[in-house]
């Protein structure tokens, strides 16, 4: 009788989970703190006089930033650890998300959002590395799917924080403020709770901790090993892909309103609507993909097959979805194959971060780092592609463009080894 009694002491705990969700929360705030100069742009051109080509050098700037210093920032989580690590980062880009309030000129603001860039540009690669010593392997495309979930939520979310509730009544330096407390807030949680391994923690039992690492193979703890993550190819393979997976990405993120203003005859306030239904769907698109990967994973203990032919098959289908969606003369129609494409797309990204995770193990910020790097360099390139493109032949050819990546990128999938892991 004494084994039931003695049962319950033998459940693993869930700090695993708690450290998850508030990683999902990291990258909530990552795209809140993006959406809040997006939803005030037009308030902030009006009263400092910046006109829309400064604005748009504004943008250049912070994701030139945010790309080149993925390396460094990647660098930074795998030397001191995540747990400092993230929390300087966080609290940099916080503070200079509120000093994005006290800009009087363009110039102003391009310096302030280089800073911001800076910061932010170590997010997604310590943030991985905070979750290579935590997440089974069968749990890491769910975790990649639901940060990255938690991203695209935040930034869904924010437009109509800051237009009602914020705006309105304080005016919009009083929203980056506001913004800019949240990060703070988040990173003394962080650092008070988290810690690099779950042996460091107080409140993981020895239950949770063999269930960790039954699956995770721990290395001593030593200089990042550059010569060996440069030379992996397999690692340059999957930053290309990624490449054209960003490019994506900040083809609707950028332009999507725009274009449904523009292509599809949308007023003000439907646009306000429909620009938001992708980015939902995205949402959900974020989940499962990683979900139905970790399954596969679990089902059948073959990690490529596990991660390459479900992110194949959201390409496949997000450039089936794009023909349409571009030739549909009803809006609705239209919106409604891009939020199918869209979900695909964003099917793919949970599986894609978790990669790193299987190559790189303790090296994983890193590793991520480049292929996020060369990913950013994508999405500040679609910025200037997409402008000249629509201008010269019209809104259809830059989202038809998106689905011939979305082909190549399934490509490049063919050729990503998953199981092959960086020898250090």
């Amino acid at each position: 009788m004494a084994q039931p009694v003695n049962a319950p002491a033998t459940r693993p705990t869930h700090v695993r989970h708690v450290v998850l969700g508030l990683t999902v929360v990291a990258y909530m705030i990552t795209y809140m703190d993006r959406q809040v100069l997006a939803t005030t742009r037009p308030a902030i051109m009006e009263e400092l006089g910046i006109s829309l080509t400064a604005m748009g050098w504004v943008t250049f700037a912070f994701r030139m930033a945010y790309a080149s210093f993925q390396i460094p920032g990647g660098m930074l989580g795998d030397t001191i650890g995540p747990r400092r690590a993230l929390t300087l980062v966080v609290s940099w880009w916080s503070a200079f998300t509120a000093f994005t309030a006290l800009a009087w000129s363009a110039t102003s603001m391009i310096v302030i959002q280089v800073f911001f860039g800076l910061g932010e540009a170590g997010a997604f690669p310590i943030a991985t590395r905070s979750l290579s010593r935590w997440m089974r392997p069968t749990e890491r495309g769910f975790a990649q799917g639901i940060t990255h979930a938690g991203s695209r939520l935040g930034g869904a979310i924010t437009p109509p924080i800051v237009t009602l509730a914020i705006v309105p009544f304080f005016g919009w330096r009083a929203a980056f403020y506001a913004f800019g407390v949240i990060g703070v807030v988040w990173s003394i949680a962080w650092f008070y709770y988290y810690r690099d391994t779950p042996e460091q923690h107080s409140g993981v039992n020895e239950a949770e901790r063999e269930l960790i690492a039954g699956g995770i193979k721990r290395k001593a703890k030593g200089p990042v090993p550059w010569r060996q993550i440069l030379s992996h190819g397999n690692l340059w393979v999957l930053a290309v892909m990624y490449f054209f997976y960003n490019y994506n990405l900040n083809v609707y993120q950028d332009w999507f309103p725009t274009y449904l203003r523009q292509s599809k005859g949308m007023t003000l306030g439907q646009m306000g609507i429909y620009a938001s239904l992708p980015l939902m769907a995205g949402v959900i698109g974020d989940l499962g993909g990683g979900w139905f990967s970790d399954f596969i994973l679990r089902r059948t203990g073959n990690v490529n097959l596990a991660r390459r032919w479900p992110a194949i098959g959201g390409f496949l289908l997000s450039a089936i979805a794009t023909v349409p969606a571009v030739l549909a003369t009803d809006p609705k129609v239209s919106v409604a194959c891009y939020c199918v494409a869209f979900f695909a797309l964003e099917w793919t990204v949970g599986i894609s971060w978790a990669v790193p995770l299987d190559i790189g193990g303790d090296y994983a910020g890193s590793v991520s780092a480049v292929m996020n790097m060369l990913g950013n360099f994508g999405g500040a390139i679609s910025a200037t592609v997409v402008t000249y493109t629509a201008a010269h032949y019209g809104w259809n050819v830059p989202f038809m463009m998106t689905a011939a990546l979305c082909l190549i990128a399934a490509v490049f999938w063919l050729k990503i080894d998953s199981s092959r892991r960086i020898s250090v």
